[in-house]
């Protein structure tokens, strides 16, 4: 029972994501895809990915897997070299609120 509910009460935390936290990639992904370690409420959860400048440059398509409605998704276009943030705010289905941001870099091919 105190397991029950305490697992009631948590809160959706980042897990790992894709491309990784703090990464370097050689190539422009195309979807960010972040893991919580409970299910979300899309109407309420957001993802967005910008510039160095502090442009959005996603597709703005965030949205959860079919399937995992624990996994937050959203496109990319071909991206140019350069550093990136991903700025996300997650609603558990129980309602509390995590929010976060990391950067991940896309560097060219030597």
């Amino acid at each position: 029972m105190v397991a029950g509910q305490s697992s009631a009460w948590a809160h959706a935390f980042l897990d790992h994501a894709d491309p990784k936290v703090g990464s370097t990639v050689t190539e422009s992904p195309p979807t960010v895809k972040l893991w919580f370690t409970q299910e979300l409420e899309p109407a309420f959860s957001t993802l967005v990915v910008q510039d160095a400048q502090g442009k959005q440059v996603d597709k703005k398509d965030a949205h959860l897997d079919d399937k995992n409605k624990q996994l937050f998704i959203v496109s990319l276009p071909a991206l140019p070299a350069g550093d990136y943030t991903v700025n996300w705010h997650a609603v558990s289905e129980d309602t509390h609120k995590t929010q976060g941001t990391f950067k991940f870099t896309i560097k060219p091919k030597s």
